[in-house]
């Protein structure tokens, strides 16, 4: 079978990690897909799409005719974060890591790809979306390589030191970045997050209802990880006429429903729309940058 990669995998690589190295990777993966199932004995059914924005998801059959999902990423992506805290939740509201192949793909359980948090009505999915991401909060492993929160958004805030002279963004750039160093200047919790969750991050399982995809793992607070979960279905925020006070409630809520102080909350809410909201500038994408600015603008 062919091993096309998805689109979304292709512009978000190259947004991402730059059109360099994300070509050269797309460009062997073909290739390299074919490698990673013969050495593993897996049986390719299909690709997943419109898939992750990280790697290629294949649906396989492992060697005793069993289903499941082989996750092959590119090594700029550190895929070794991924297998590290899959493997230190071992199932419990994570999809389970099965095997790890030698080229560094991640055999895990089957879950259902097309099933999601987002096929749910908005308060249900909230609801289902906390219960997921509580299980996930526990202490990293000892000796683990995770990076921190203060780490990765001091490359995201670097990144976005230019747009204090954008026009259109210089206002929420500033408050965002002030934000964060307040936020990093007084660092709370130091738990194993999941670092890009949302509704989306979210499949239907066999094993349990609903289980977490796709972490970007690192160590700090819960109020971080429920930042990028706020802003969830944007576009039907900012087409709503109470949009804004629907996402402050959402803050409030979120906050008190997992005991998050809520100030803190808002503060990472603010520095993460703001943070995607440059990359959509800087790639192009100016409708999605609109709106994420506008959203951070109700914070």
């Amino acid at each position: 079978m062919a091993f096309e990669p998805p689109q979304r995998l292709v512009r978000a690589l190259g947004e991402t990690y730059g059109e360099t190295a994300a070509n050269e990777w797309l460009g062997e993966l073909p290739e390299h897909a074919r490698a990673v199932l013969d050495r593993a004995s897996l049986d390719a059914e299909r690709v997943t799409a419109p898939g992750g924005r990280s790697s290629l998801v294949l649906l396989v059959r492992r060697p005793d005719d069993s289903p499941a999902a082989l996750k092959i990423a590119p090594p700029f992506t550190r895929p070794e974060w991924e297998r590290d805290a899959l493997a230190h939740w071992n199932g419990w509201g994570a999809v389970r890591l099965l095997d790890e192949t030698p080229e560094g793909g991640l055999v895990l359980e089957r879950l259902h790809p097309d099933v999601s948090l987002r096929s749910l009505p908005e308060a249900k999915a909230l609801l289902e979306a906390a219960g997921t991401v509580r299980k996930l909060w526990v202490d990293p492993p000892a000796g683990h390589g995770f990076e921190s929160v203060a780490e990765r958004t001091e490359r995201q805030a670097a990144a976005m030191e230019p747009y204090r002279a954008d026009p259109a963004a210089a206002g929420l750039t500033a408050a965002a970045l002030a934000a964060r160093e307040e936020l990093v200047a007084a660092p709370g919790e130091s738990l194993l997050l999941h670092g890009c969750f949302r509704q989306g991050k979210v499949l239907g399982g066999d094993r349990a209802p609903w289980l977490a995809v796709g972490p970007e793992p690192l160590v700090g607070e819960r109020a971080y990880d429920l930042a990028r979960l706020v802003r969830d279905r944007v576009e039907d925020l900012v087409g709503a006429s109470a949009g804004a006070s629907i996402a402050r409630r959402r803050v409030n809520k979120l906050a008190d429903s997992l005991d998050v102080d809520r100030e803190r909350l808002r503060g990472w809410t603010l520095f993460r729309a703001v943070e995607s909201g440059t990359r959509a500038l800087a790639a192009g994408r100016r409708q999605d940058a609109e709106l994420l600015m506008e959203f951070a603008s109700w914070l």
